[in-house]
């Protein structure tokens, strides 16, 4: 199955489109349109327009945003369904951008020469101090010894507050991913369920005369070309693994889910991700109810305004474009 794009980036371009138009309007064209309408129309008009204005203001501050390529997926080649669901998340160097997935300065260096990757950006979320926030993850590479690409999960604050390494897993030819052997600690509360974190080889058996190692590539859409390839030894993916926080203060939140290639941009690797929770309670990319309950109330003022117009034999209301 090929992979698709998360309903919220497309529903979050739609949602920007209608915003642009309701908020580029010239003053004067706005000023101009209020004059001739009623006093009773006028209110309801604005009382419509401030509710769309924030609820798709608070929309827009909470949604799903990806740098790179990013994507959702069900189970293909060496990567199973996970725990609990029949889809995963997922973020890969394959068609990544420069520098895209390159860990956060904040955190420190990653100890390699970051290239290209992927980093996609949950939508916003408030926590108590030390709530739990658990997800599973599958960490794919098809790269090898002297080229440890790397992923990572990071707890990053909204709103000025600390930020905190939750996860990073790298290739390399033996011993656990997790954490990543040249990367910056991980924050105090973080860790894994199981405790070890070993590369599987993968079912691929042959990647042409490119590869030191003809088998073992792990064979999954998201790593384009390279599925099935394999570098040297240390290629593989983990197999689903959760991964555990509850070291954070309280506060409001993003979570960065990223992958980068290092050294160079060739054999891909990917982080599968799924059942991202806050204290039990899934993130959801859809919009929170108080904003539905907004986007409602104004979608009921036009339908009042457009009943009272009619009942006086008043000519609709057009917004200027």
């Amino acid at each position: 199955m090929a992979p698709t794009t998360p309903t919220a980036f497309r529903s979050t371009t739609l949602l920007a489109s209608s915003y642009k138009k309701l908020t580029t309007q010239p003053a004067s064209t706005i000023s101009r349109s209020l004059e001739a309408v009623p006093i009773y129309a006028t209110s309801s008009s604005v009382i419509l327009g401030l509710s769309l204005f924030v609820a798709m203001t608070t929309a827009a501050a909470h949604a799903d945003s990806c740098i790179g390529a990013c994507g959702t997926d069900t189970a293909n080649g060496d990567v199973t369904s996970p725990p609990g669901s029949s889809s995963y998340m997922y973020v890969t160097t394959t068609g990544g951008s420069v520098g895209g997935g390159t860990l956060p300065a904040v955190f420190g260096l990653p100890g390699v020469d970051s290239t290209n990757g992927s980093m996609y950006t949950s939508s916003s979320f408030s926590t108590t101090p030390g709530e739990l926030i658990n997800f599973n993850f599958n960490y794919v590479t098809s790269d090898g010894s002297g080229f440890p690409d790397y992923a990572w999960a990071a707890l990053m604050s909204t709103g000025g507050g600390a930020n905190y390494l939750i996860f990073s897993a790298q290739t390399q030819p033996t011993g656990n991913t997790v954490p990543g052997f040249t990367m910056p600690a991980l924050a105090s509360g973080a860790s894994l369920i199981p405790a070890s974190s070993p590369i599987t080889p993968g079912s691929g058996t042959d990647c042409g005369s490119s590869c030191n190692s003809p088998a073992g590539g792990p064979v999954w859409n998201e790593l384009g070309s390279y599925s099935g390839g394999c570098w040297a030894v240390g290629c593989g993916y983990t197999g689903w693994i959760e991964s555990v926080f509850t070291g954070e203060a309280a506060g409001n939140y993003v979570l960065d889910f990223g992958v980068s290639n290092s050294n160079d941009q060739y054999f891909d690797s990917g982080l599968a991700f799924a059942g991202v929770e806050v204290g039990g309670v899934p993130i959801s990319p859809t919009p929170e109810p108080s904003t539905l309950l907004l986007m409602l109330t104004g979608l009921g003022s036009l339908g009042f305004l457009v009943a009272m117009r009619k009942a006086k034999g008043l000519p609709n209301l057009h917004f200027n474009e």
